[in-house]
């Protein structure tokens, strides 16, 4: 019998893998989460125990009220995963704010969960969420006028979800290679909210043109159509201005917008499904999803998507009018 071993990818791919290197994945899979998997707090919201890993930064001083963010893990990463690609606590270190990294749901790796999409009262996740703004707000001095809310991937599907639910708390929201499972449609919450996307151009895990792949269920939106549409939302010019960030990074942004609400779109030519700056995701994931046939990608290094977010962040604070 051959030492490789076919594995049927569900776009109809065929690969050859040495069944040694299947066992190992699999292996390293199950294992490294829970390895690497940590928390330091909790909150009880539905009913369950929630976690969550926070980040207080150095000289957090509790008689001035600092800023927020809260960092949205992917599909099947978890909360210290998705620190130690952001960076996001170096940042928070040079500018005084906490970061905090909840955990979705599930055991292990977990993901954002957007069952009971037709009523979002009903989305447990949404509420933990809350709940979990609630405690930090008691236990901490937090400026409520600056909680900022980011993700990756699923994270960034979740953020847009909360932007249409938690809108009175939210003052901004970052996407970065954001996985829209729910037509924008489905948002009945007009608030404008300032919102930045990073998105690669040939992601093949979620299409920068939109489509359906065989990681979700439903097709992915264009990014470009998706961008417009929340830029229609903030009732921003509908002509946004085009510049270059950086030598591969192409950065749109729609401008005159109610509230001061800007939506920018920022475009790595050539970059895949990641995080640019910050730290790459690790050697097995990587080979993993390439084994599947959905590459990571490259990363780029030319911006850094944590600090891009902040500077946007700090432009926007929660409007009250």
């Amino acid at each position: 019998m051959s030492a490789k071993k076919k594995i049927l990818i569900g776009a109809g791919v065929v690969i050859g893998v040495p069944l040694a290197l299947i066992l190992v994945l699999v292996l390293v899979t199950a294992v490294y989460p829970s390895l690497s998997y940590r928390t330091n707090g909790a909150v009880v919201s539905s009913g369950e125990e929630r976690e969550y890993l926070l980040y207080v930064p150095r000289g957090y001083d509790p008689a001035k009220p600092a800023p927020l963010v809260v960092s949205l893990h992917g599909a099947m990463n978890w909360p210290g995963f998705q620190q130690e690609i952001t960076q996001w606590n170096s940042l928070a270190d040079q500018a005084g704010f906490l970061v905090v990294y909840p955990a979705g749901t599930g055991t292990g790796p977990r993901i954002w969960d957007m069952r009971g999409w037709s009523n979002p009262a009903r989305m447990p996740d949404v509420r933990f969420i809350a709940d979990l703004l609630d405690k930090l707000e008691k236990t901490y001095s937090i400026d409520k006028r600056r909680i900022y809310v980011n993700g990756l991937s699923n994270g960034g599907g979740m953020a847009f979800v909360l932007s249409c639910t938690l809108s009175n708390r939210i003052a901004a929201i970052g996407a970065v290679a954001a996985a829209q499972l729910l037509p924008f449609t489905w948002c009945k919450d007009a608030t404008p909210v300032p919102m930045m996307a990073i998105h690669g151009d040939v992601d093949e895990i979620v299409p920068y043109n939109g489509g359906k792949v065989w990681i979700a269920p439903v097709a992915f939106p264009s990014v470009p159509q998706w961008v417009a549409s929340w830029a229609s939302r903030n009732r921003c010019s509908p002509a946004p201005v085009e510049s270059q960030a950086a030598r591969d990074v192409l950065r749109l942004e729609y401008r005159d917008c109610a509230g001061n609400a800007a939506v920018v779109l920022y475009t790595v030519q050539g970059g895949g499904h990641q995080w640019p700056g910050g730290r790459p995701v690790p050697a097995w994931l990587d080979l993993e999803m390439r084994l599947f046939g959905t590459p990571l990608g490259r990363r780029t290094e030319s911006i850094d998507a944590a600090k891009e977010l902040w500077g946007f962040f700090r432009e926007h604070p929660l409007r009250r009018d």
